[in-house]
């Protein structure tokens, strides 16, 4: 996240440095990567538009970042089956011995239907749309509007030599202890403007900054910001030449109750994730992974046979009522960008786009309130 809005801020004139322990530790490093505002069955409300307002940009955010840099992004409007196992309640009426079914309600509020289409698909319309699907299987919803990124092999790439080459100042391996602010006294009320940020290389400052560390940023700011373990796999279709498939079996991504399965053009498939109150606590598990493997083959039963390609896990920014933090903080030149929860990848544009407008030009857009800091106090 943090690199985003690097990018947009300098692309808008901003002079701007990016403070950086460890890139590798970003959750954008560990994510599937999908844009799936509907196929996460988001509630009606700020946080489904602000989604939904992402998707929509994501697709001429990921050209301006190939225009930058030359390099692909993997941005593919794929779109998003989400096959279940149960048919949803709807109504059922008989007449002469013939049922009825009425197609059920879209999972999203009517008045976003137009800019927000989705289709129902029975047990023949499914396995017709996706091929190979499990028997368990008894229809889905197709989101022909959401969609993917590759992130981990070409986002993350494309967005970091888009920043090096706009000119952002990027500091790798500085860890950040804390934020100093003026009027600090003991017994008293910290003061309300940001002074300096204190790292292991000692002070720096600017006039404006802004927090997006992820899991990590309610170390550095009383935010109830906190980290939630996912892991996840890939594994390799035997796609090509003399193999058993001539392209990517999965035609979109496969969006089920508690596994997602996201195919890449070249053969690859990104299965996730776990989601677990484990702080940061490090590694794969057996238990982990064999819940993904179960998930995974019982939805695509193929997938039994294809040959694991890498294991890895992350963290994710979580709060109490799994919205991001976003806008202007306490402090009055310290902007927020953070708890994105399983929407990270998502939200990168939006977020960008609203953070530059607060810390260049102090717009607020009508979303914003809902995300603020003090919504959590009581």
């Amino acid at each position: 996240m943090a690199l985003a809005i690097a990018l947009e801020l300098r692309l808008r004139g901003a002079e701007v440095t990016v403070l950086s322990r460890n890139r590798s530790d970003a959750a954008a490093y560990a994510a599937a990567g999908m844009l799936a505002p509907q196929a996460e069955k988001l509630d009606a409300g700020p946080m489904q538009e602000l989604c939904l307002r992402s998707r929509e940009l994501y697709g001429s955010w990921a050209a301006k970042l190939e225009a930058l840099t030359g390099l692909d992004t993997g941005y593919w409007a794929s779109g998003i089956l989400n096959p279940m196992y149960e048919q949803p309640a709807f109504a059922v009426a008989t007449a002469e011995q013939a049922t009825v079914v009425r197609k059920p309600e879209p999972p999203f509020k009517k008045s976003l239907e137009e800019q927000a289409p989705a289709e129902w698909l029975g047990p023949e319309a499914i396995r017709h749309r996706q091929p190979g699907l499990g028997s368990d299987v008894v229809g889905g919803w197709w989101f022909p509007r959401d969609a993917q990124v590759d992130n981990r092999r070409q986002l993350v790439t494309a967005l970091q030599a888009a920043v090096k080459q706009t000119g952002v100042d990027w500091r790798e391996g500085v860890t950040v202890t804390g934020i100093k602010r003026e009027g600090k006294r003991e017994g008293k009320r910290e003061g309300k403007r940001v002074t300096a940020i204190a790292t292991n290389q000692g002070n720096i400052t600017a006039d404006q900054y802004v927090l997006a560390a992820g899991a990590w940023s309610g170390a550095l700011l009383d935010l109830p910001v906190f980290p939630r373990k996912g892991q996840l796999l890939s594994v390799q279709a035997p796609v090509g030449q003399g193999q058993l498939y001539a392209k990517q079996p999965l035609n979109q991504v496969l969006f089920g109750d508690r596994i997602y399965i996201v195919p890449r053009r070249d053969g690859l498939i990104v299965i996730g994730a776990t989601s677990e109150d484990v702080e940061f606590t490090p590694g794969n598990t057996p238990a982990g992974l064999k819940q993904l493997l179960t998930e995974a083959i019982r939805l695509y039963p193929p997938l039994k046979d294809f040959p694991i390609v890498e294991t890895w896990w992350g963290y994710r920014p979580g709060t109490p009522d799994e919205l991001p933090i976003l806008g202007p903080s306490e402090l009055e030149n310290l902007a927020i960008a953070t708890g994105h929860y399983r929407n990270g990848i998502l939200l990168a544009p939006i977020t960008a786009q609203l953070i530059a407008d607060w810390v260049l030009q102090r717009k607020t857009d009508p979303l914003l309130p809902a995300f603020r800091w003090d919504r959590f106090i009581v």
